[in-house]
């Protein structure tokens, strides 16, 4: 008996999809990396290549993976990507601005050790120290957006004490590190909201949601911010006025 029926009701593909799922959305598998081949995935859960390949292809059909004749599955590179030109701002600034009262609430904290993926964004070498951070955001008690953040603690010191759910991220960071926050690259994609992440925002795991990927620098062009917010489709938008 595997572990997924151990702890689950649900179909065995189906918590084949969450597992991987999970693993892209936490950033374990980057962006064009090859996940493992449905051997490996089958000696991993201890399920049946039929199951893996369903869920596999689930994942496929949904658009997070793509498969390559020859060469395996690999995690999709979203189509719509750009680099913040104007004001950057942070979304507590921005609902504090438009007058919306909002709480914020931590419910994931720890310290980490940067895989490659991370290393590479952040610029850190690889096992180097990285604060996970997971915020909730809620508006009129109703869950608004999941904020998950990497952060470099070495542009930083001492951010890790910073108590978050009283002062923005941005502002920790410029306190911290003596810098103003310069430039962020942003890339949007439309995703399934997922087990772990509906959980948190109240909706079902199959709800669409937006996901902004985000890595944020300082004025130096030190990556000091690695990290996702993940807005329930049916919740907020995006409202963006530009200049040619």
């Amino acid at each position: 008996m595997s572990d997924f029926e151990k702890k689950d009701t649900s179909l065995l593909y189906v918590q084949v999809a969450d597992y991987v799922r999970e693993k892209i959305y936490s950033k374990e598998w980057g962006v064009d990396e090859r996940i493992p081949s449905e051997h490996e995935l089958m000696a991993m859960l201890h399920l049946s290549r039929g199951t893996v390949q369903k869920g596999i292809r689930s994942l496929v059909e949904e658009g997070l993976l793509v498969q390559q004749r020859g060469r395996g599955t690999f995690v999709i590179q979203p189509v719509m990507a750009r680099p913040s030109g104007n004001k950057l701002h942070s979304f507590a600034e921005s609902m504090t601005e438009q007058g919306v009262h909002f709480i914020t609430k931590v419910v994931d904290r720890r310290m980490g050790k940067a895989n490659r993926v991370c290393a590479q964004f952040l610029e850190i070498n690889e096992g180097d120290p990285y604060l996970y951070l997971m915020r909730v955001r809620f508006v009129a008690e109703e869950p608004v957006m999941l904020i998950e953040s990497r952060i470099n603690l070495k542009a930083c010191p001492g951010l890790e004490s910073a108590d978050f759910e009283k002062e923005s991220l941005f502002c920790a960071v410029e306190r911290t590190s003596g810098q103003k926050v310069g430039t962020a690259e942003m890339t949007y994609s439309a995703r399934a909201a997922g087990k772990r992440r509906g959980r948190w925002l109240e909706c079902g795991e199959r709800s669409p949601v937006l996901d902004l990927d985000q890595l944020v620098r300082l004025e130096d062009g030190t990556p000091v911010e690695w990290g996702s917010v993940w807005l329930p489709a049916n919740r907020c938008v995006i409202n963006c006025t530009t200049t040619r």
